[in-house]
């Protein structure tokens, strides 16, 4: 498998952020920052440099946990590998209430 191309930040976090473009189907590692644990899975889709891979599955209306806390609100399904951005997830950023 090589090197790894994404990134957990903490323990915990229900995804992780490519550090390479990462191709649908590919098998690939990342690594936890803090304690250097390594995570493999499958892709589902491509996946682009910065954009964020599901390390475990999360139904829609659920929370997405990342830096181990609430980033947003997932709106649709997420399958282990899948691509998670902006078309499955509201961001908890730019939530004021609205």
């Amino acid at each position: 498998m090589g090197k790894h191309k994404f990134l957990v930040h903490e323990d915990g976090d229900y995804v992780g952020v490519a550090i390479e473009d990462i191709k649908a189907g590919e098998d690939v590692m990342g690594v936890e920052l803090h304690s250097g644990k390594k995570v493999q899975v499958t892709s589902n889709h491509d996946i682009p440099l910065g954009h964020k891979i599901a390390l475990r599955a999360v139904k829609k209306g659920e929370a997405l946990i990342k830096y181990s806390e609430s980033v947003g609100t997932v709106t649709q399904d997420i399958k282990i590998g899948d691509w998670v951005h902006t078309h499955n997830l509201k961001t908890a950023r730019w939530d004021y209430g609205n």
